[in-house]
């Protein structure tokens, strides 16, 4: 992936007819985010932003509540009223091209009802969730969130984000036996409500690394084995699930876009840097750093995705609507 720092445009005292020179087709895509802001920088929309900017699209950000949190922990949420919200994303659909819609924490069932009322009204819109861990909420409003999630949301959801274990506990809470499930059996569990696809993160391997699947109930689309951080990081999975939106927005196929934007993480945790006193934040513009590593040049054509794996040409499906 080719990362490329903006350029100053030049001065003109002559009016600019888009129509006629191109600069219409050059747009970046448009990705419609639903998150709640996070004052400390670290997950949030403030990295979904800095992502979809980062990897090359324009990030319509619709704000669906605010932590109260800092770099180590959260400590509550302040949900936004639901109608805010649906004024907030109509408004720029009515005005811009969405190519594709991420959908982070949103806080509420009554704002997950408001989304799935949106994402219905534009089903040929691609529509990728990230389920992020909600063990700091209270545990009544984590049963009613992910119920709600799980009959509005996922069945229109065309790819479902998230860690192993948040995962598995989410839709294989009664799982038993000796091994862990696989990626496999969490796609099959994620599209028995409707999901063709999932990336599942963080899944144990022996000697200190994980492994990340993109998984279809059938077969396993693509994998990558990276070497875990020794390091605490807030902020990955909104960062992971952001930059995926944004590269199939922007026209990438579903298995390039997967490893390139596990590429991308990678490289914003290696580049990883600790602003307070908490976690280490991933640095999410670190191609726009100066960079004193001579290799550097060359960390590019690592591919995180197994290239035997890899499908290629896969084409990312329009979500389809079934409630």
């Amino acid at each position: 992936m080719t990362n490329k720092a903006p350029t100053t445009p030049r001065p003109s005292s002559e009016p600019i007819d888009i129509d006629n020179d191109g600069a219409e087709d050059a747009s970046p895509a448009c990705v419609l985010i639903f998150n709640a802001s996070d004052p400390s920088g670290a997950g949030g929309l403030t990295a979904d932003i800095t992502t979809v900017a980062s990897v090359g699209g324009h990030p319509l950000a619709i704000v669906t509540g605010a932590y109260a949190r800092d770099t180590a922990e959260i400590f509550d949420h302040f949900c936004l009223d639901d109608e805010a919200v649906a004024e907030q994303a109509r408004a720029v659909l009515e005005d811009l091209p969405v190519q594709a819609i991420k959908i982070g924490f949103v806080g509420s069932p009554e704002t997950i009802s408001t989304i799935a009322e949106i994402t219905t009204d534009y089903d040929e819109v691609p529509v990728i969730a990230y389920m992020p861990n909600l063990s700091w909420w209270r545990e009544e409003l984590i049963d009613e969130y992910l119920d709600a999630f799980r009959e509005l949301l996922l069945p229109q959801t065309s790819v479902l984000v998230g860690n192993h274990s948040t995962l598995w506990r989410w839709l294989l809470p009664d799982w038993t036996g000796d091994r862990s499930p696989t990626a496999r059996d969490i796609a099959r569990a994620a599209s028995e409500v409707g999901v063709p696809y999932t990336l599942v993160t963080g899944i144990p391997l022996p000697e200190q690394f994980v492994e990340n699947v993109l998984a279809s109930p059938q077969t396993i689309l693509g994998s990558g084995k990276f070497e875990l951080f020794d390091a605490t990081f807030s902020g990955a999975g909104d960062t992971l699930s952001a930059a995926l939106t944004a590269l199939v927005a922007s026209g990438n196929d579903l298995g390039e876009a997967t490893s390139e934007a596990l590429g991308y993480l990678d490289r914003c945790l290696d580049a990883g840097f600790r602003p307070g006193m908490g976690h280490i934040v991933p640095d999410r513009m670190f191609w726009a750093q100066p960079d004193d590593d001579e290799d550097a040049d060359g960390a590019d054509d690592e591919s995180p995705i197994d290239e035997a794996q890899a499908l290629e040409g896969f084409v990312m499906p329009p979500h389809d609507t079934k409630h």
